[in-house]
């Protein structure tokens, strides 16, 4: 079926992650004030932007992103998921403890929090929509990656 193409570009990063969040107010407590993340942008009931360094956490609400777009100079296409998701976060080890603490201390539940067979840490909880939020140590995937 590929044969016939030319070489794909392969991208070189993650640019943004979506998740979904039907109480924008609740997702934006949980992602700007608790995990300190700087929010870009809010419109209305229909997103909350965050940055995460040089990526942007998208958080959207359903019911909104499967509209058609209402500005036809920003064409983007309706879109979304239903369920809980999953975002990754990179913090390094003492990162990780320190966010453990904090989220402990705020009262949410921690899913888990181990080492992986190749000694990297991760911690996972919930945002208040039910996304599974991951802290990891950067180079986790280091060993899997091709060359």
């Amino acid at each position: 079926m590929t044969d016939d193409l030319p070489p794909a570009p392969i991208p070189n990063a993650v640019l943004e992650a979506a998740v979904y969040a039907d109480d924008l107010d609740l997702a934006e407590v949980f992602y700007g004030e608790l995990l300190g993340l700087p929010r870009i942008q809010r419109v209305g009931n229909r997103h909350v932007f965050f940055a995460v360094g040089a990526s942007v956490l998208l958080v959207f609400n359903p019911d909104e992103t499967e509209a058609p777009p209402g500005n036809p100079r920003m064409p983007v296409p309706p879109h979304g998921a239903r369920g809980p998701g999953h975002v990754c976060l990179t913090l390094d080890r003492e990162g990780i403890a320190a966010m453990q603490t904090r989220l402990t201390r705020a009262n949410v539940t921690i899913d888990t929090a181990f080492d992986w067979p190749n000694g990297a840490r991760s911690l996972y909880v919930r945002d208040p929509a039910g996304n599974s939020v991951e802290f990891a140590e950067s180079w986790l995937w280091d060993d899997l990656k091709p060359g």
